[in-house]
């Protein structure tokens, strides 16, 4: 809180705010008194903490609805004039940006097309086109604007772009998003950060450990434990569509052979259809997804895609034992058009132990803005710590 308290109350009073903070986010619409009481708070505490944290214009109030006599309590809410996170999402074949407040609900700002005619968009391009929403985004917000979070398909290291091959791009810095250098950039893979939203208030909400994986052009995803997602020692862990479980006469852009991303994709039901590769692998598949109902052939591809779905599924929790298995993008559509060929590949993976009560393999709550949400998450968490709450009363006071 404002530098004023001594140094132990002032560390005892952040901690509290960010208990509050931190129930607001974990449980929209949570009340004051109710948080409190899972916090183990007393009621004068959270009062207090609560109007010092509207001082700050980093919560608000709203009337609680009546359920009957007594004392009325009131909703934790963010407040109109706190910390922004602005997240771009840069996908193949275009972007889109969303900020949200401290409840870390996403709202659409943009979306934009690459305007390139090659089916890879130049990085430089986009770059420019990406700092210009960043500018937007501060002429609007001012000071409330605290991070940009990047949401990229690509293999991310130490917060830089070593590869994508969704986009064609190598070695891309994207710090020249920044307008200026004082605002705090993450860069994280798409996959990665749309696990940690399932985690944090998706269809993984509930458990210690996650495994989210994400069918788009090629496979991704992450495994989770506690919320927080395990990168490796260098960030770039997850790189799930480039295990080997493919076929080895294959090449992948990546530079290995066999990988897992060229049979779970719209390349592999090109392939499997006899058809050249696409341009758009993820409108690709959509398309022959679209024609399981009256199309043999298309149904036959896609038994075979979810078939090696299902396998490398088992792979993954034969190592890795997580409680629930997350599906975004295409996965649960192709679970669902094989009609049981998903759950046959996958239980016959699994080690015998596991089968009896198997990891549920669910679809993603969050299938298709998994990514922008992920990332305004983590935005979120830079801000919530008490180096981050010191700066934006700096800002204010």
């Amino acid at each position: 809180m404002p530098s004023h308290y001594p140094n132990g109350a002032r560390e005892q009073r952040w901690q509290s705010a960010l208990a509050l903070i931190g129930e607001m986010r974990r449980d929209p619409g949570v009340t004051r008194a109710e948080a409190a009481r899972r916090l183990g708070m007393s009621s004068g505490l959270a009062s207090d903490v609560v109007a010092r944290l509207r001082g700050l214009a980093l919560m608000d109030e709203t009337p609680a609805v009546a359920l009957g006599r007594g004392r009325p309590t009131r909703v934790l809410s963010r407040h109109d004039e706190g910390p922004v996170v602005l997240a771009l999402d840069i996908r193949q074949g275009g972007w889109r940006s969303a900020y949200a407040g401290l409840d870390g609900e996403p709202h659409s700002v943009s979306s934009e097309p690459y305007l390139s005619a090659e089916p890879y968009a130049d990085p430089e391009h986009a770059i420019t086109r990406l700092r210009g929403a960043v500018r937007a985004a501060q002429r609007r917000f001012g000071h409330r604007l605290r991070v940009v979070s990047v949401a990229i398909a690509a293999t991310v290291q130490r917060g830089r772009v070593v590869e994508s091959a969704t986009l064609g791009w190598r070695a891309v810095d994207l710090e020249d998003v920044l307008p200026v250098r004082e605002l705090p950039l993450l860069v994280g893979n798409d996959a990665t950060l749309a696990g940690l939203a399932e985690a944090r208030s998706g269809a993984a909400r509930a458990t210690e450990l996650s495994l989210h994986l994400s069918v788009e052009v090629g496979i991704g995803g992450v495994l989770v434990a506690g919320g927080t997602p395990m990168t490796g020692s260098s960030g770039a862990a997850g790189e799930f569509g480039h295990l080997p479980f493919g076929d080895p006469a294959l090449q992948c852009p990546c530079g290995a052979r066999g990988c897992w991303d060229l049979e779970v994709d719209g390349r592999a039901l090109a392939r499997h259809l006899g058809e050249p590769a696409p341009r758009d692998p993820y409108g690709y598949a959509l398309d022959v997804l679209g024609r399981v109902g009256h199309d043999p052939s298309a149904r036959s591809a896609v038994d075979l895609v979810a078939g090696a779905l299902g396998r490398g599924v088992a792979g993954l929790v034969n190592a890795h034992d997580p409680q629930v298995v997350t599906l975004g993008g295409l996965g649960g559509l192709l679970v669902a058009a094989a009609e049981g060929g998903f759950d046959h590949a996958y239980r016959a993976g699994l080690m015998r132990f596991r089968r009896e009560a198997p990891p549920a393999v669910v679809p993603a709550t969050y299938s298709q803005d998994g990514a922008p949400r992920g990332a305004l998450a983590a935005g979120l968490d830079l801000i919530l710590t008490e180096r981050g709450l010191d700066a934006w009363c700096a800002a204010v006071l």
